[in-house]
């Protein structure tokens, strides 16, 4: 199956799919929490995933991590998820979630009509979709090709006077061995997709020293500097092993005890 990003948009076309990942529903309120007060966009993200689907888009599958919270729940979560899936159920004709690690309980959240698979991930039209967070299981594993969240990925530009910017970005590359101790068979690509709320923060994918988020991209078994990174508009920026840069708000990103200044460094956000 040809998958493709939607130009412009967050969003991975995989048939008459529509994969989009990391909603982060409820992240205002965690941002008042923080003296940082902004309107609800969950309006505005429903209104992004329409104009992403078109006209023959007929199943919506939420990469993980609807929510926010973890652990608990806000009232803006409780009030806003069940409301943005009816919408969708009434918009499209099926509406899937494969649960990321901010999901807990995400069944309290959603119509009985929404379909909700595990974090080990589904296997949806001969494809591989996990949230990313764990090992997905072996079915999804086996897949051609396997299509992950969790990462939020952007890409880090800085010029020749250390000025600093980053933009969302994909991530697209194959797997460098088709077997190994874990799975007896390996997809042949993966395709990290972006953070589809565009209020979150992001994690570089070109920073030397800065470990991934989830288990797959750190395991060696995925040729992630022969990876291709893509700009939501399309242009793709070349091979990852050609675009990494040296940044020291990154160094030891992943580093216990550098925990506080990664989260200001990311913003509200959890992970």
């Amino acid at each position: 199956m040809d998958l493709q990003p939607v130009p412009g948009f967050p969003a991975l076309r995989m048939g008459d799919s529509l994969v989009i990942g990391d909603l982060h529903i409820g992240i205002e309120a965690h941002m008042g929490a923080r003296g940082v007060h902004l309107a609800s966009r969950t309006d505005d993200m429903f209104d992004a995933v329409r104009s992403a689907a078109g006209s023959d888009v007929d199943r919506i599958i939420m990469l993980g991590d609807v929510k926010d919270s973890v652990p608990g729940s806000t009232k803006q979560e409780y009030r806003e998820i069940p409301v943005f899936c009816d919408r969708l159920l009434d918009a499209f004709s099926e509406v899937c979630i494969v649960r990321g690690n901010h999901d807990t309980s995400i069944e309290e959240f959603v119509p009985g009509r929404v379909r909700v698979h595990p974090a080990s991930g589904a296997v949806i039209d001969g494809v591989g979709l996990a949230h990313g967070h764990t090992w997905p299981s072996g079915e999804v594993m086996s897949q051609r090709t396997l299509v992950l969240g969790h990462e939020h990925p952007t890409v880090l530009f800085r010029d020749g006077v250390g000025a600093r910017a980053s933009e969302p970005c994909w991530m697209r590359g194959r797997f460098a061995d088709s077997e190994d101790s874990r799975y007896a068979r390996l997809p042949e690509e993966f395709i990290v997709v972006p953070a589809f709320n565009r209020l979150l923060g992001g994690s570089p994918m070109n920073v030397e020293g800065s470990d991934f988020l989830g288990p797959v991209l750190n395991s060696g078994i995925v040729d992630v500097n022969g990876a291709h990174i893509y700009l939501l508009d399309g242009v793709d920026l070349g091979r990852r092993g050609d675009l990494m840069v040296r940044d020291r708000r990154y160094e030891g990103w992943n580093d216990r005890e550098d925990a506080p200044r990664r989260a200001s460094l990311r913003g509200p956000q959890k992970r």
